[in-house]
């Protein structure tokens, strides 16, 4: 497998705006994101911007960022766009999707999400933690995978994902981790399908692939990273990693 690991970032963040270049004790939080992929050590680390002013940030710290239409409709149509530019020939195989508001992201997590894609066969892999709170599992902004796990508990496959508290019983439950490793192909079929219906009902890109018929493979982390998406995340971001 030969990954190249993309990050849309774009400005126009609804409720943190201008959030990539928020700063975190001394650095923008794009550059904060880019280093940790490229800590990762699994291949080149390009961030798929939609502005002009992230492209000059990421650059200025050394980074390589491609300019994308601030218009497109999502972050996979975006990286799904970054390839085009960055890898018209095709040589990478596989596609790492991470978000631009993962400050602390442990880049061994990268690595996992790569590896169950290889081990797994799947179209598309991803990454889900114990939710370890009870505030969490009701809580529509932590989505939730439905996981059908292997007898370790360690892969499995994605049975669906949701806003709400599921599944229903006595177990444990699981935050999904918003990190993919898409099969160059599944890609291109993804960014080319219209929105699903669930995908509209749940607001969650992920099922738009499982409604196509395509298998999404799961590992399991110890722990999610903090998604900086509000005043208070970057509040304690800023915490955490000064």
């Amino acid at each position: 497998m030969n990954p190249v690991l993309l990050i849309p970032a774009r400005m126009a963040s609804m409720r943190l705006p201008g959030k990539p270049l928020a700063d975190i004790a001394g650095q923008a939080m794009i550059v904060r994101v880019w280093a940790r992929a490229v800590a990762a050590g699994l291949g080149p680390v390009v961030v798929a911007a939609g502005e002009k002013e992230i492209v000059a940030c990421v650059e200025k710290a050394g980074g390589r960022a491609v300019l994308t239409d601030p218009d497109l409709p999502s972050g996979s149509d975006r990286i799904w766009a970054a390839l085009q530019a960055v890898d018209p020939k095709g040589s990478h195989d596989v596609v790492v999707n991470l978000q631009g508001d993962l400050p602390a992201l442990d880049p061994g997590q990268l690595k996992t999400v790569v590896d169950a894609l290889a081990k797994s066969g799947a179209d598309i892999a991803t990454l889900a933690a114990p939710i370890d709170n009870a505030d969490d599992e009701t809580n529509p902004a932590v989505v939730k995978a439905v996981v059908a796990w292997d007898a370790g508990e360690k892969l499995g496959r994605a049975l669906y994902f949701t806003r709400s508290t599921a599944p229903a019983g006595e177990g444990a439950l699981y935050h999904h981790v918003g990190l993919y490793a898409y099969r160059r192909e599944a890609l291109e079929s993804f960014v080319a399908l219209p929105p699903s219906p669930l995908e509209s009902r749940e607001k969650l890109e992920q099922l738009r692939a499982l409604e196509a018929g395509m298998s999404i493979a799961v590992a399991r982390v110890d722990e999610a990273p903090l998604s900086v998406d509000t005043p208070a995340d970057l509040e304690r971001a800023r915490k955490l990693l000064s």
